[in-house]
Order: C-alpha cells, then sequence, then structure tokens
C-alpha cells in the first residue's frame, strides 16, 4: 500500500538548476530562470582546495527569499570528512537551506541519523536522496521509507553506471532505474533522473526527457 503522501510532496517539480558553491551571484539569477527547483552544489562542482570556502558563500544564500523557488543544496557524502563539515555548518547556520540533496546513500541508517541530528530548529529541512551506488541500489526501498522528510529519490546513472561497470546508457542502467522507480512509487516520493550532460544535443535532451517520464520519473532533464 502507498503510504499517505505529505502536502510537501504535491509541489511541482519540473525542473531542476544547479548552481555552482563558488559563484553564489549565480544563485539568485537562478531563482529568476522559471526553474522550479535550484540546488546550490557542494560536492562534485567545487574541487577540493575550495570546499571551505564554497560553504562560506552557500549558507548565507538562503537568508534571501526563494520565492515559489524549492532551494536547497548538494552536499558532499555524509561518510566524507566535507560531508560532516557540511553538516556541522548548516547546524550551526541561522540561514539554514530548506532542504538538502544527499550524495552516495548507501543505507537508511544514514537518514536516520541525519533525521535526530538536525532537530530542533532544523526540524523542517527536507531531503533529496540520490541513489547512485549498488550499496544503494539494493537498499532503495528501505532508504525510501526512511524518514517523514524524504521528498524524492534521486537517480545518480553517471556514479551508478561506474559502480556497476557499465556505459552510462539508457539500456545498460534500465535495471537500476526502474528499481528506484518502485521504490520512490512504494514510498510515495517524487523521482528525478541525473542531469543530461550535452546540452548541443536538444533532440537527445528530449528523447531522454520522454523516456524518464515514460518509466515514472517526475525531473526527467535537468540542467547545470
Amino acid at each position: 500500500m502507498v503510504p499517505a503522501m505529505n502536502e510537501t510532496l504535491y509541489r511541482t517539480r519540473r525542473s531542476l538548476i544547479f548552481t555552482d558553491g563558488m559563484k553564489p551571484e549565480m544563485f539568485a539569477k537562478a531563482l529568476k530562470t522559471g526553474a522550479d527547483m535550484v540546488c546550490v552544489d557542494l560536492e562534485d562542482a567545487i574541487a577540493p582546495e575550495h570546499k571551505d570556502q564554497a560553504r562560506d558563500h552557500t549558507l548565507p544564500l538562503f537568508a534571501l527569499d526563494g520565492g515559489p523557488v524549492e532551494r536547497l543544496v548538494r552536499i558532499n557524502g555524509l561518510r566524507t570528512a566535507e560531508g560532516l563539515a557540511d553538516l556541522l555548518a548548516i547546524i550551526a547556520s541561522p540561514t539554514p537551506p530548506p532542504a538538502l540533496m544527499l550524495p552516495k546513500i548507501k543505507s537508511p541508517d544514514e537518514i536516520r541519523l541525519l533525521d535526530e541530528l538536525l532537530g530542533g530548529r532544523h526540524a523542517a529541512i527536507r531531503f533529496h536522496v540520490i541513489i547512485e551506488t549498488n550499496e544503494g541500489l539494493e537498499a532503495c526501498h528501505e532508504i525510501a521509507s526512511s524518514s517523514p522528510r524524504m521528498d524524492s529519490l534521486v537517480f545518480g546513472s553517471y556514479d551508478m553506471a561506474a559502480d556497476l561497470r557499465v556505459e552510462s546508457a539508457w539500456n545498460t542502467l534500465l535495471y537500476a532505474r526502474s528499481r528506484v522507480v518502485h521504490a520512490a512509487a512504494s514510498a510515495g516520493l517524487d523521482l528525478i533522473d541525473a542531469p543530461y550532460l550535452d546540452f548541443e544535443d536538444e533532440a537527445g535532451i528530449d528523447d531522454a526527457a520522454a523516456a524518464a517520464a515514460a518509466l515514472g520519473m517526475k525531473i526527467g532533464r535537468a540542467h547545470v
């Protein structure tokens, strides 16, 4: 039985823009593009030597009024020192982000621990969890139902392909995508596909978006 959906899950999520944590000036511009979601990236977009600076740039941005736009931060993996530093900074921040995108999640226990740590004035922070490892794929059903703060699962096709030792192509990842679709549907969550990185290939973007939508994903393409 699909659980009753939290009212936050009825938000429109048709498009997602990532902005670089080292370029805080891009955040306000992204909020005006018409995208439904804007995510500041502290993970893949940031070189190791710039992590502290990007963190310092990013958290004050959430004092801005985002209007109807869903605002979030992709932190570093919770199993890394940088991810723990991100988490401590969020806990200490007077302007924490409304939502977090969580990469490299491998176990529901990670989400349950985060749920406990982000209590008190941080209890409203929502979670969008990226499934992009073999362990995460194996546990995706348990992860999807691990916290009432969960809003979506995000399919990380490029890291998933590397973990599975296959090409990052639709056919080779169909089983993995379908498993995550099943988990999200069972838990009543939205499901967001990975970004399509060839910006010059409009036909390819449209085909990927249509295929993702047909499979049951909420956002079939995203922008960086």
